[in-house]
């Protein structure tokens, strides 16, 4: 455990072939940020096609899409997420806070029942 405690790491697992975890979170955080699926996938140290495969899965689990994309061009491309892409993100970190705040006693108790390491 380290100084600021244990870490959550949701991972959302459904009947299609979509799971939603904290990578795939973060990459919709950075494609609102950023307005480009290449900006966040260079952000998080993925190729272009890794980050644009994540949200082509994301995509085709949900009956709207969670990214709007444009293609590149003379103009530029861009994506923004979608009031549905939102909505996921919202309803996904309201559960991570939930684990985190209303968990907090189990956290720790796991926690004490951790072997500790040598100074």
């Amino acid at each position: 455990m380290d100084r600021d405690g244990p870490r959550i790491k949701l991972r959302l697992e459904y009947d299609t072939p979509l799971v939603l975890g904290p990578g795939k979170a973060q990459l919709l955080r950075l494609i609102g940020q950023h307005g480009s699926i290449s900006a966040a996938g260079r952000a998080m140290g993925m190729s272009y096609k890794r980050a644009w495969s994540l949200v082509e899965e994301m995509n085709g689990a949900f009956a709207t899409p969670l990214v709007d994309s444009s293609r590149g061009g003379p103009g530029g491309g861009g994506a923004t997420v979608t009031a549905t892409g939102q909505a996921v993100l919202r309803h996904y970190e309201s559960l991570e806070r939930l684990l985190r705040d209303t968990g907090a006693a189990d956290l720790g108790a796991i926690g004490a029942l951790m072997k500790r390491g040598e100074p």
